[in-house]
């Protein structure tokens, strides 16, 4: 088991994100559910201001920028790690200029001409796989037995071109996507769970995972969003036992007290 992933605290500061849209667009409200996740355990706040599921409506970056600005700015005074969820290269040149400590890009950084302005920052990169090249629309179809060559084929190639542009290595965080970024099939992203040690080998970087209510779990047991709590600390904890470095997810207070039970359990145990 990892000794101790970081956690990512989810912020969706969204009309429509498919758990949460609409609660926190307010600053008052996003920066109190900001206060929750850190009093909850998390260790980085993930703020997105865009959706990047198949029904959400596009949002111009000067949006995304409005919605992130007052919630970043208090963050910051507060010291708290602050992590931009953006497929944005606006909002990715905005989040540099705020000295963010993550920039999380669901489409893996792929446009070229930021790589110089993401190579002269300091923030660590989330470099996130979609079978879409980004947003998960449309939804495609991949075979669970194909799931990890496209995977490791994907990074590959992105790792390589983001390195061969001055990023640094040690920057680097992959996260192989989950649910309908993989595939329409739910069985993908369990495989892709399961491979977790495959892809840690392969590339020798940090991993993320980001199972939190995901819609593979949900169509598995026939659950809603909010029904699907104990499946995604299902999932969390096996990732972490896989090795996962970090994992996003809405309830950080529920996946701390699960390790800190699970390091109790798996400690020393004391004979009288």
């Amino acid at each position: 088991m990892s000794a101790s992933p970081v956690v990512f605290g989810i912020l969706n500061i969204t009309e429509d994100s498919f758990s949460d849209g609409a609660k926190y667009l307010a600053p008052e409200a996003a920066d109190a559910r900001a206060q929750e996740l850190i009093s909850a355990g998390a260790d980085v706040l993930d703020l997105g201001a865009a959706a990047s599921n198949p029904s959400a409506k596009p949002v111009s970056a000067d949006v995304e920028i409005e919605r992130l600005a007052p919630v970043v700015a208090l963050l910051k005074t507060q010291g708290a790690p602050v992590s931009v969820d953006s497929f944005s290269t606006e909002v990715q040149r905005w989040a540099i200029a705020q000295d963010v400590e993550y920039i999380n890009d669901v489409a893996g950084f792929p446009h070229a001409e930021i790589y110089p302005e993401l190579a002269g920052a300091r923030a660590k990169l989330v470099v996130m796989h979609s079978v879409q090249g980004g947003p998960a629309t449309p939804r495609i179809h991949v075979p669970p037995g194909d799931i990890l060559d496209r995977v490791l084929m994907f990074f590959e190639g992105r790792l390589r071109a983001l390195e061969s542009a001055g990023i640094a290595r040690e920057r680097l965080i992959v996260d192989p996507g989950m649910g309908i970024f993989l595939s329409t099939d739910p069985e993908a992203s369990f495989a892709m769970l399961r491979a977790i040690g495959r892809l840690k080998a392969a590339f020798g970087l940090p991993v993320l995972f980001s199972v939190s209510r995901k819609s593979f779990l949900r169509r598995f047991l026939d659950r809603g969003p909010h029904e699907a709590g104990a499946a995604t600390l299902a999932a969390e904890m096996f990732a972490v036992r896989q090795g996962a470095d970090y994992i996003r997810t809405h309830d950080p207070r529920a996946l701390k007290d699960a390790l800190a039970v699970t390091r109790l359990l798996d400690g020393p145990v004391a004979l009288a």
